[in-house]
């Protein structure tokens, strides 16, 4: 039986990937349509990123391995800017995080852009390239956040840096906590479950029917934390998530 289950899984996961890597190609050509019709009208690119979200969760939609609830998406208010932060555990967190559907721009590291089809994406929506390598790469990126956010479009973050196991959060960085700070906008707080054992890192195998669960928190207000630093604020968030995460991993919530 386990052998078949194997079997099985490998099949199924071969499937997948040749599906995910053809509806990318259909895909990306919808987009560059999208974004050449749409640009014209402002850079925020709000129908492009809409497009992005349908695309990307639509593999969390017709996989049944991925039953995924997301609860709370009321707490982001269309119209408003905030910086959202998540914790992350696999590279399945950005096909989960989709599913928000709320306008935001993604806060990634500069080799996510140079994959093929995803990376072409992620440019076309005038995503953050997040860029460590030197002071002014990270200034420069930290300039390319305060600009989306002063024009209105809220940012995604992952203040972990890097993706952590299941049941535990890594240590935060300071960088979302900063930009909220120095912008004066809310954060919004996002928890999610489950993503860290579908596809084991550095394999292509998925590892079987895996429940996700995603919880959006309400605000974090400006005016709760503007009188803060951002190390001391960062410290007060992550200690909240922590105990937030514990209780959903353990299955309270």
């Amino acid at each position: 039986m386990k052998i078949l289950r194997q079997t099985g899984l490998v099949i199924f996961s071969l499937l997948f990937w040749l599906w995910f890597i053809l509806t990318n190609i259909a895909m990306f050509a919808i987009a560059c349509v999208i974004w050449l019709f749409s640009r014209p009208a402002g850079r925020k690119l709000f129908l492009l990123h809409q497009f992005s979200s349908f695309w990307g969760h639509s593999y969390m939609w017709l996989n049944p391995l991925w039953p995924t609830r997301i609860y709370g998406r009321k707490n982001i208010r269309h119209g408003k800017t905030y910086v959202i932060i998540s914790n992350h555990q696999s590279m399945l967190d950005i096909l989960v995080l989709y599913g928000l559907f709320r306008h935001y721009k993604w806060v990634s590291k500069k080799e996510n852009f140079s994959i093929p089809i995803i990376g072409w994406l992620m440019r076309l929506n005038n995503y953050v390239e997040l860029n460590r390598s030197s002071k002014k790469s990270y200034l420069d990126t930290m300039d390319h956040i305060k600009w989306h956010l002063g024009r209105g479009n809220s940012v995604m973050m992952f203040p972990e840096g890097t993706r952590g196991q299941a049941g535990e959060l890594l240590p935060f960085k300071e960088g979302a906590f900063r930009m909220a700070l120095d912008n004066k906008v809310g954060i919004i707080p996002v928890l999610l479950d489950g993503t860290a054992g579908t596809i084991p890192k550095g394999k292509i195998i998925l590892s079987g029917r895996t429940r996700i669960r995603v919880r959006i928190y309400p605000e974090i207000p400006y005016e709760q934390f503007r009188d803060k630093e951002s190390k001391q604020l960062m410290s007060e968030v992550r200690e909240w998530m922590a105990e937030e995460y514990g209780r959903i991993h353990r299955g309270e919530l």
